[in-house]
């Protein structure tokens, strides 16, 4: 895989209420049930929240894109359990077009499929 990846993670939303422990920002699994930094999915800790009214609670995601090496763990997540805000996406000022990235086997609708870079299928 290139560094930096080209695939980013994007969202969709910049609120999201449905739960305090998120499962695209939280392992589904986490070791406790807190928001102690362990238990983040991100493995690069790219995602950020803010706490931005506490009734809901709702929180304000913020991705930062030089920390995001597109391993879509945060969009399958969210995707399970939330508004699906999370997902993958091509920044193509990165892209050489090397056609080695890590999106197609993560693309969980499999829009996306990898092919020789002989045979483009345009």
């Amino acid at each position: 895989m290139l560094s930096p990846s080209a695939v980013k993670c994007v969202q969709i939303q910049n609120l999201c209420g449905f739960c305090d422990l998120c499962t695209g920002y939280f392992d589904p699994n986490p070791p406790a049930l807190n928001t102690g930094a362990e238990n983040q999915l991100c493995p690069t800790a790219a995602i950020r929240r803010k706490m931005v009214d506490a009734s809901g609670p709702y929180f304000e995601y913020t991705i930062d894109e030089d920390k995001c090496v597109g391993c879509a763990k945060c969009v399958l997540g969210c995707a399970a359990f939330g508004n699906g805000s999370f997902f993958l996406q091509i920044n193509q000022k990165l892209c050489v077009q090397c056609n080695q990235c890590s999106i197609a086997s993560a693309c969980p609708s499999q829009a996306i499929s990898r092919v020789p870079s002989s045979k483009p299928t345009f």
